[in-house]
């Protein structure tokens, strides 16, 4: 067992965690208490787990060795990476929870049990924190309870204070229907909840004191190649190599590149590399892991397919691009190629106002680039929302995240970019025909607080509905639905349950039009039959003669019909 937590740990952890939320991505995509389509917890969690198994491979750092513990440097990469691929809610809660961890341990010279435990406490304070309205029965209260669990035992044992938290993180899981009414009636407990969980079995299979999940496995051992990641300590071994001559000014080109390699090869690439360029890092596995299967950095996967060895990350300042990709291809197998011309990263001053809009659709995307906004695709990531931000040049952006899983990463990504100049506000848009009525009142000649104000207010004016096919059995507040039964959701909630599909979305718009309205807006989605959106709007026309529509194909997933009533 382990008696602290090092560097090699976080690194183990990191892997451990992303492979056990892996094998049970599906099933934790399934844990949706509505029995919709679209349940993505699971995969939100991977791909947030990714990114941070992304930038410890990456293990790119400019800050200072002496400026931090070597434990704290892997945690902050770790959470970083974390930070930037975060998508939905539990992917945010999750990053926060590990920025905490990073934040309370970085400063501390041994990692052991009441130094954990005063973390958990601090990373349930996060979690608590980038959530609006916090409600229990969720991620939230199995974090809070693996906190408590962790700081009662008063152990310095690292092994005793991470079982507990796990067992105590589990038995919170399975109490989690019972706090929530609406998982109780879909009889499942909470996904995101299910995915801390995991992470929690993954620390304690790495401190040594594994704890059986809910099917009765175990994380993979520690020891398995399949933690390695390059640079990594614990395995057999690790190499970092940084050349710097007279400085980066007189090179036009950063380089980049992952390299499967036998070191041998590898040291002679890193002599060619020093002799035409500046800033040469090289990091990976020493000779002794010549015959370990690789590491794919980028997407979190062992690179086994040809089981050429070792692999290494590459980095270097060059003027010839094509002799320093020549001496990775000279040395073995390079891939994930990035090359950044320096000239191009002075960027202009940022000037004017602009609107990021989250579309799944390319009727959607089509719709909104149309009216003047940029447009990033569904389920983003805080850099892929951060990097759409940037891209429009502008000093002040409105961003519309059409839902309310994105609206955690939105104002992550918000935050990022403020803290680069930008003025940002996320407008709480939960549906794209709520993003259509919030730039139809913008202007810019207003304040661009005031211009917030009034698109903010447009969109929460507009009722939105979505109609959908129901995945899954099971009880909702309409009633109990079976799979492929026809779905009408108002602001979320299941209002109708049919069989006929054009026959369901004619009674929705009945029972909304009833409650008042002057527009509607109708976006027909990809699995919508023909004609769908011709037959709504001419019943609308006759029986509500006073009401306008707008119809449009928005091609989006899930959903053949999305409504607006304003």
């Amino acid at each position: 067992m382990l008696d602290t937590l090092d560097a090699a740990a976080v690194r183990r952890w990191c892997s451990g965690a992303l492979a056990a939320l892996r094998r049970h991505q599906g099933e934790i995509d399934a844990l949706n208490v509505y029995p919709v389509p679209d349940g993505d917890t699971g995969t939100n969690l991977v791909l947030t787990l990714t990114s941070a198994q992304h930038a410890l491979a990456l293990d790119l750092d400019n800050s200072s060795e002496g400026e931090q513990t070597s434990h704290g440097r892997v945690l902050r990469l770790m959470a970083r990476g974390a930070l930037l691929g975060a998508r939905g809610n539990s992917g945010v809660i999750v990053s926060q929870i590990l920025r905490a961890l990073a934040d309370t341990l970085t400063d501390t010279a041994v990692v052991r049990g009441r130094a954990l435990a005063s973390a958990l406490t601090a990373a349930t304070d996060a979690a608590y924190a980038a959530v609006a309205r916090p409600v229990e029965g969720t991620v939230l209260t199995v974090v809070a309870a693996a906190a408590r669990a962790a700081d009662r035992t008063g152990s310095d044992d690292l092994a005793t204070v991470v079982r507990a938290a796990a067992s105590a993180a589990r038995d919170a899981l399975a109490a989690t229907p019972g706090q929530l009414p609406v998982l109780a009636r879909a009889g499942v407990v909470d996904a995101g909840g299910r995915g801390l969980c995991l992470l929690l079995d993954a620390l304690a299979a790495v401190v040594g004191t594994p704890v059986p999940d809910s099917t009765g496995d175990h994380a993979a051992d520690p020891g398995d190649s399949a933690y390695r990641v390059p640079g990594d300590p614990g395995g057999a071994g690790s190499a970092v190599d940084s050349h710097s001559g007279a400085g980066s000014e007189g090179y036009g080109y950063e380089v980049q590149f992952l390299l499967e390699a036998p070191a041998g090869a590898v040291d002679r690439m890193r002599a060619a590399l020093a002799e035409i360029g500046d800033s040469l890092v090289v990091v990976g596995s020493d000779a002794g892991d010549d015959d370990d299967e690789g590491y794919d950095a980028g997407d979190g996967d062992r690179d086994d397919a040809d089981g050429h060895g070792p692999v290494w990350n590459v980095h270097v300042h060059v003027d010839d691009i094509g002799a320093a990709i020549e001496a990775g291809i000279a040395a073995g197998r390079p891939y994930q190629i990035s090359v950044t011309r320096f000239a191009d990263q002075s960027a202009p001053p940022l000037a004017g106002r602009a609107a990021v809009v989250v579309a799944a659709g390319t009727g959607l995307a089509a719709l909104f680039t149309g009216e003047g906004a940029g447009v990033v695709g569904g389920s983003p990531s805080t850099a892929e929302l951060l990097d759409a931000i940037r891209r429009t040049g502008a000093a002040e952006v409105v961003v519309l995240p059409n839902d309310p899983d994105t609206q955690a990463v939105a104002n992550l990504a918000a935050r990022e970019a403020e803290a680069g100049g930008v003025t940002v506000a996320v407008v709480p848009t939960r549906s794209p025909v709520q993003a259509l009525a919030a730039l139809a009142v913008r202007d810019p000649r207003r304040r661009f607080d005031d211009d917030v104000i009034a698109m903010a207010e447009a969109a929460g004016a507009c009722r939105y509905a979505e109609v959908c096919h129901a995945a899954r059995e099971a009880l909702t507040v309409a009633g109990r639905c079976r799979p492929g039964d026809v779905l009408a959701l108002v602001e979320g909630e299941v209002l109708l349950i049919g069989t006929d599909l054009a026959g369901t979305c004619r009674n929705l718009l009945d029972q909304l039009l009833g409650g008042g309205g002057e527009l509607v807006t109708l976006i027909v989605g990809e699995q919508a039959p023909d004609g769908l959106g011709d037959a709504v709007a001419a019943h609308v026309a006759r029986c509500w003669p006073f009401v306008e529509v707008h119809t449009f194909v928005g091609g989006q997933p899930h959903y053949p019909l999305m409504v607006g009533i304003e």
